[in-house]
C-alpha cells in the first residue's frame, strides 16, 4: 500500500515556498537598489559581509587605569581568607595589633577577611606552625566560613606550608608571600618590577614542589639511547630550579645596571654640594603626603599599605633659600621580608647616603613606638645609623593629645605635623634648615658684575648671608664649600694695613 500527500497540503507547501522566494527576492532588491532618499538616513557607513562580521572596537568603554582616574588600582580576584597568628611574646594587645595589620595587608592585596585567630605558644610548631590539634580546628573554621585561603602571620618554612595545607585542604600563604604580592601589584617602574621579581624568585626557589611528571627524569639513559641521552638525567623540578637561578642572575645584573645610573645622579648632586634629605617611615604613615606638602611633587596618595613603591626625588628650598633634594623611599613594616630588604637595597641606599632622615611616624596609630622600632631596624640593616634623624609625628590632627605629648617627650629631636592640614609644616622647614649641614668656609668677596655666574653658584651651592650691589660689583658674604671658596679667593679684599 502506497501513501500520497493530499492536494491541499501540496498547495500549502507550494504557496509557502513561493512566499519565501518572494521575501528573499525583496531582500536582495533592497540590498542592491540604493537611493539617497531611503538609504541616506541609515545610521553609519555600510560594510561588506566580511567587514560586518569582523570585530570592531567600541570607543569609550575602556576601564584601564589611564582612562578611569577614580580607580587607584584594580582588585583582580577577591579571595576569602582566614588569618592565623602565633602569639609568642608581648601582650595580647600586641598580638591583636599584629593580626589587625595582617588584615590590612590582606585587604590591600584584594582579599576579603572572614575571620582571624591567635594561638598562644612558646614558639611556632615545627610541622604545622600552630600544632596538629589547632590545625584541625582551623580546618573546621575554614569549612564554616567558606574561605579559600589561609594567611599565617609569620614566615613559614616549606615543610610547614605543605603540612598545614594537607590538614586545612585550602591554599596556605604566609606574611612574606602576601607582602610580595602587594609589591608585585604596586610596582610601576622598570627597576621596581625587577626588584620585586628578584625577591619573589628568592622566596619561591626553596618552596618549589613537584608531583608526578615533575619528579620524572628528563631523557634518561638506556641501551641504544643515542647521543645526549646517557646518564641519570635531570628531573623537571631540578630544571625549574636551574631556570629560576638563571633568571635571578639576570635580574641581579639588570638591577646593578640601574643602580649605576642612580649612582651617577647621586654623585652629580654630591659634586654640586646639594644636601639630600630622605623620608623614611612605616607604610601608610603619610610619607608621600608629606613630600607633596613640602615640594608639590604630586605623588600618589592613598589610604593603603605600600601605595607607592618607586622612590621619588624632588628639589626643595629652605626658608633661607638653600636648595636640597627630598627623596621619598619605600615604606617599611614589621617583619619586613629579608628578600625585599636585599632586593630593594639599592633603592634604600638613598637613606644611607642622605645628609638627614625625616623619620615619619603615624601619630594616630595605636602603637607608634613599635613603628619607630621596626623602621629603625631596617635603617640599621642598610647601614644608615650614622645619619642625623628628625622624627616627624604625622597626622597630628587625628592623634590622641596624650600620645603626641608622650612621643615628643621620649623623642628629643621630634616635631608634630599634619600633612593634610599643613599644621607644623613651616616649623618643620625651619628645623630642616637648621639641621642640614652648612658649608664650612665663610668669606666676604667683591665679585665684579662680569662674573655673575660665580654669584649664581654662591646662591645654588652655598648659603648667602648678605648681598649688596656696589659700583665696583656685588659684595657678598657667604658660606661655601672649600672648592668654591678657592674660586672666590681672587675677589676677597685684603685687609688694609
Amino acid at each position: 500500500m502506497t501513501s500520497s500527500s493530499s492536494p491541499s497540503k501540496d498547495t500549502n507547501r507550494f504557496a509557502h515556498s513561493q512566499a519565501e522566494g518572494l521575501r528573499a527576492d525583496a531582500l536582495m532588491e533592497e540590498d542592491v537598489a540604493w537611493s539617497l532618499e531611503i538609504d541616506g538616513e541609515r545610521d553609519g557607513d555600510q560594510f561588506d559581509r566580511s567587514e560586518r562580521a569582523a570585530l570592531r572596537r567600541v570607543a569609550g568603554l575602556s576601564t584601564e587605569l589611564e582612562d578611569v582616574t577614580e580607580v587607584e588600582y584594580r582588585q583582580l580576584r577577591l579571595e576569602r581568607v582566614v588569618l592565623v597568628g602565633v602569639w609568642t611574646s608581648g601582650t595580647a594587645q600586641d598580638a591583636e595589633n599584629s593580626l589587625a595589620e595582617l588584615a590590612a595587608l590582606a585587604e590591600t592585596a584584594g582579599a576579603l577577611v572572614l575571620d582571624g585567630v591567635i594561638q598562644r605558644r612558646d614558639k611556632p610548631d615545627a610541622a604545622t606552625y600552630i600544632g596538629s590539634g589547632k590545625a584541625e580546628e582551623l580546618r573546621d573554621i575554614v569549612l564554616e566560613s567558606g574561605a579559600d585561603t589561609v594567611i599565617c602571620d609569620g614566615e613559614l618554612s616549606p615543610g610547614q606550608l605543605i603540612h598545614l595545607e594537607d590538614v586545612v585542604k585550602v591554599k596556605v600563604i604566609d606574611r612574606t608571600a602576601l607582602i610580595l604580592d602587594i609589591f608585585a601589584q604596586h610596582a610601576k617602574s622598570r627597576e621596581g618590577k625587577a626588584q620585586v621579581a628578584l625577591a619573589q624568585m628568592q622566596y619561591m626557589l626553596p618552596r618549589l614542589r613537584g608531583w608526578g611528571q615533575s619528579l620524572s627524569r628528563q631523557m634518561g639513559g638506556g641501551k641504544g639511547g643515542g647521543l645526549a641521552t646517557r646518564g641519570p638525567g635531570e628531573t623537571k623540578i631540578e630544571t625549574d630550579r636551574r631556570r629560576i637561578r638563571e633568571k635571578m642572575a639576570k635580574m641581579r645584573r639588570e638591577i646593578a645596571e640601574m643602580k649605576t645610573g642612580r649612582e651617577i645622579k647621586r654623585q652629580e648632586r654630591k659634586r654640586n654640594k646639594v644636601p639630600s634629605v630622605a623620608i623614611a617611615g612605616y607604610t601608610n604613615a603619610g610619607k608621600s603626603s608629606l613630600l607633596n606638602r613640602l615640594t608639590g611633587a604630586g605623588v600618589l596618595v592613598e589610604n593603603a599599605l605600600f601605595a607607592t613603591l618607586d622612590p621619588t626625588v624632588r628639589r626643595a628650598e629652605t626658608p633661607s633659600g638653600r636648595l636640597y633634594t627630598l627623596a621619598d623611599t619605600v615604606g617599611f613594616v614589621r617583619h619586613l621580608p629579608h628578600h625585599l630588604v636585599e632586593a630593594f637595597r639599592s633603592t634604600m641606599e638613598e637613606v644611607g647616603d642622605s645628609d638627614l632622615i625625616l623619620h615619619v611616624v603615624d601619630g594616630s596609630h595605636p602603637n607608634p613606638e613599635e613603628q619607630l622600632a621596626a623602621v629603625r631596624e631596617v635603617i640599621r640593616d642598610v647601614g644608615a645609623t650614622g645619619v642625623p634623624e628628625i622624627v616627624v609625628i604625622n597626622k597630628a590632627d587625628a592623634a590622641d593629645p596624650l600620645t603626641l605629648q608622650r612621643l615628643l617627650r621620649v623623642e628629643p629631636r621630634s616635631i608634630a605635623v599634619s600633612a593634610r592640614t599643613g599644621r607644623g609644616i613651616q616649623e618643620l622647614l625651619a628645623l630642616i634648615d637648621s639641621e642640614l649641614p652648612r658649608p664650612s668656609v665663610e668669606i666676604e668677596a667683591l665679585v665684579p658684575y662680569t662674573h655673575g655666574k660665580l654669584v649664581a653658584r654662591a646662591h645654588d651651592e652655598g648659603e648667602v648671608l648678605s648681598e649688596e650691589h656696589t659700583p665696583e660689583g656685588t659684595l657678598l658674604k657667604v658660606r661655601v664649600h672649600e672648592e668654591l671658596a678657592a674660586e672666590f679667593a681672587p675677589y676677597v679684599p685684603t685687609p688694609a694695613g
